[in-house]
């Protein structure tokens, strides 16, 4: 049994939303321009990189956030290369 016949989908992709990536700021819906690339080292081995998109409004804010917590690595402009090692969340 297909765990994905269960919901009548018969195994397709589910579609992938038109709206453009938002800011990872609670409660913001501007769209990103940033992505902020962090990782935990506790539970993350060193070269894994997750990502927290984030507007121009909201940059500075994700920044101090991660670097306050020792999570930030950088920040490089949305849909750029880099950020593409890892994973995101």
């Amino acid at each position: 049994m297909n765990i994905l016949n269960l919901g009548g989908l018969g195994g397709e992709e589910f579609p992938r939303a038109s709206a453009p990536e938002q800011c990872s700021r609670k409660g913001c819906r501007a769209a990103a321009g940033w992505q902020l690339l962090w990782n935990n080292p506790r539970i993350h081995t060193p070269e894994r990189r997750k990502v927290w998109l984030a507007c121009n409004e909201h940059r500075a804010w994700l920044e101090d956030y991660l670097q306050t917590r020792g999570l930030w690595k950088e920040t490089v402009p949305f849909g750029s290369a880099e950020a593409s090692v890892g994973g995101t969340d």
